[in-house]
C-alpha cells in the first residue's frame, strides 16, 4: 500500500482556478433560482444538449444528471429512487432518471435543489433512455420537450448527410424555443458563444492533458468535479478564463515536481465509464490506497468540442463517445491511453446504460489487446448505493494493482 504524505488541508485559494470553477457551477443554479423567482422561464437540459443553444438565446437552463450526480455524492441517491419506485418505475432503469422523476414530483431535496422547468431541452448521444425519462416529465408537468437526435454512426465518421440531419434538428430546436419563450436567435450573439466555447474547450482539453506527464501533476478525479463547468458553462468567458487558469496551474505543478495526487504515483489508470457516486470516496481511496492515479477518462473529453460555425458544432456533435462505431469509440480510446501513457483500465459496467455496457466487453478486450495492458471491470450503479458491491470493486481493483506489478516485473 502507498503511504499518503498528510498535509495540512488549508481553505481553497479563492484566486485558484479550483475555486473559480466551483463558484461557476454553483452560480448556474443560483442564477436559475433567481431568474425562476422573477417569472423568467428555465429549462431542464440535458448534458450533451449543446449549452450554445440556451446561451445564446439569454435562456437559464439546469441540468438534471448533474443534480442527480449531486444528490447521489451527498448520500440521497437511494431515498430519491425509493420515492420513484413506490409510484411503479423499476429499479432497472438509470439511477439518474429515478432521481430526477422522484425531484419533479416532489420539487424538494435539500441535497440539492433547482428550479422546476418550463420546458425540457433533450439530446440522445448521451443515451436514449433520456428521450422517454425527459418526455415523461413533459408530459406530467404539460411543458414542451425539445429535442436533438443524434443518429448512431455506423461507419467510422459521421457521413453528410447525418450532419445535415443534425443541423437541421439545430434549427428547428432554435426556432422552436424563440416561438415558445420569445427570445430571439443571433447569428452575432451565437458566433461571440462559439469563439468562447472553443477557447474553454481547448483550454480544458490542454488541462486534461496534462496527465501525459509521469507523475501527473494532479488526482484524476477532479476530473469529474470541473467537468460539470464543461457541461453547463463552456460558452461563458469566466469559464474559459478559469479552465486556462486549471492549464497553467497543473502546467506549474509538473515544473515544480509537485501532484495534489498525495500518495506516490505507483500505477497510472484510465476509468472508463460514468462515476459512481454512492461509493465515490471508496472509489478514489481503494485506488490512492494502492498508488493508483486515475489520469484519464473518456468523459472527460467528451465535452470539448473544437469547431468554428454551426456547421461545424453540428459534426462534432455527429462524433460524440455514446455515438460512434464501436472501432472509432474504441481507436480513441487506444489514442488516450498510449498518449497519456496508462499501466490498466478500470471499467465500471453501469447497469442501466444498456447500449454503452453492451459493447464495453468487447470494446475492453481489444483495449487489453492492442495496448497491451489489463482492463478489469466491475458492475455498479451511478446513484443507487444498492446496486453497488464495495467488496466487488476492492477485489476488482486489486487484482488489477496486482495484474500490474506483475507487468512490470517481468519488463
Amino acid at each position: 500500500m502507498a503511504e499518503e504524505i498528510k498535509k495540512p488541508r488549508r481553505p481553497i485559494d479563492p484566486n485558484s482556478a479550483k475555486y473559480k470553477l466551483g463558484q461557476i457551477a454553483k452560480q448556474a443554479y443560483t442564477d436559475a433560482i433567481e431568474a425562476k423567482a422573477n417569472g423568467e422561464m428555465v429549462g431542464w437540459c440535458a448534458s450533451n444538449f449543446p449549452v450554445e443553444i440556451p446561451e445564446t438565446l439569454g435562456l437559464h437552463v439546469v441540468y438534471p444528471e448533474n443534480q442527480a450526480a449531486g444528490i447521489a455524492a451527498r448520500g440521497a441517491g437511494e431515498r430519491m429512487c425509493n420515492i420513484s419506485e413506490e409510484d411503479g418505475y423499476s429499479n432497472d432503469i438509470c439511477a439518474y432518471a429515478r432521481v430526477s422523476l422522484a425531484y419533479a414530483k416532489t420539487g424538494d431535496c435539500p441535497e440539492q435543489d433547482m428550479p422546476q422547468p418550463d420546458f425540457m431541452l433533450c439530446c440522445n448521444n448521451i443515451c436514449n433512455v433520456m428521450i422517454k425519462w425527459y418526455e415523461n416529465i413533459a408530459r406530467e408537468k404539460g411543458i414542451p420537450m425539445f429535442l436533438i437526435d443524434v443518429p448512431y454512426n455506423n461507419e467510422y465518421d459521421a457521413t453528410e448527410d447525418k450532419v445535415e440531419y443534425i443541423k437541421e434538428q439545430f434549427w428547428d430546436v432554435i426556432h422552436g424555443l424563440e416561438e415558445y419563450t420569445g427570445k430571439k436567435w443571433s447569428n452575432e450573439k451565437f458566433n461571440e458563444v462559439a469563439a468562447i466555447s472553443r477557447r474553454s474547450s481547448e483550454a480544458w482539453l490542454k488541462a486534461c492533458k496534462t496527465a501525459r506527464y509521469n507523475p501527473s501533476p494532479f488526482n484524476g478525479f477532479v476530473l469529474l468535479n470541473h467537468m460539470a463547468v464543461m457541461v453547463t458553462a463552456r460558452g461563458k468567458i469566466e469559464a474559459a478564463e478559469a479552465l486556462e487558469l486549471l492549464n497553467k496551474e497543473w502546467e506549474a505543478n509538473h515544473e515544480k515536481g509537485i501532484s495534489t495526487f498525495r500518495v506516490e504515483e505507483k500505477a497510472r489508470i484510465m476509468f472508463e465509464g460514468i462515476a459512481c457516486w454512492p461509493w465515490l470516496r471508496a472509489t478514489s481511496t481503494g485506488l490512492k490506497s494502492r498508488g493508483m492515479n486515475m489520469v484519464a477518462t473518456i468523459y472527460a473529453d467528451a465535452f470539448g468540442f473544437i469547431y468554428d460555425d454551426l456547421d461545424g458544432l453540428c459534426r462534432a456533435y455527429a462524433n460524440v463517445p455514446n455515438s460512434i462505431s464501436l472501432e472509432k469509440a474504441r481507436d480513441k480510446r487506444v489514442n488516450m491511453c498510449n498518449e497519456i501513457g496508462v499501466d490498466g483500465v478500470l471499467v465500471h459496467t453501469n447497469r442501466s446504460c444498456k447500449l454503452w455496457s453492451g459493447f464495453m466487453p468487447e470494446m475492453s478486450r481489444q483495449i487489453s489487446e492492442v495496448c497491451d495492458i489489463p482492463v478489469v471491470s466491475f458492475d455498479g450503479d451511478q446513484a443507487d448505493p444498492r446496486n453497488f458491491s464495495e467488496a466487488q470493486y476492492d477485489t476488482r481493483v486489486q487484482g488489477l494493482s496486482e495484474l500490474i506489478e506483475a507487468r512490470k516485473d517481468v519488463k
